[in-house]
């Protein structure tokens, strides 16, 4: 089980989702406290952001990184896709 660590500007975005987007969010973070690796919208990244992972939830990412030494999951970025790569 990892601990979930959600960055100011994540928890700012996190805060002021709407009901439904609150909802996919709150499953996504379960998923990510069970196993931050296995999972259908799961995937790593590559090039300028090689390091980190995404979690899809429709047009919304989740950026995130693991540190398995403190067995947590950090929540870098929520942010729609056209955005969420720059």
């Amino acid at each position: 089980m990892y601990d979930l660590i959600l960055t100011k500007e994540a928890q700012a975005f996190y805060q002021s989702a709407d009901d439904p987007l609150a909802k996919k969010l709150n499953r996504c973070f379960d998923q990510l406290r069970h196993n931050p690796y296995q999972h259908p919208n799961i995937k790593r990244l590559r090039g300028p952001l090689a390091g980190y992972l995404r979690y899809r939830l429709g047009d919304w990412r989740v950026v995130f990184q693991v540190d398995e030494t403190a067995s947590t999951v950090v929540v870098l970025l929520i942010a729609h896709r056209s955005k969420a790569y720059d």
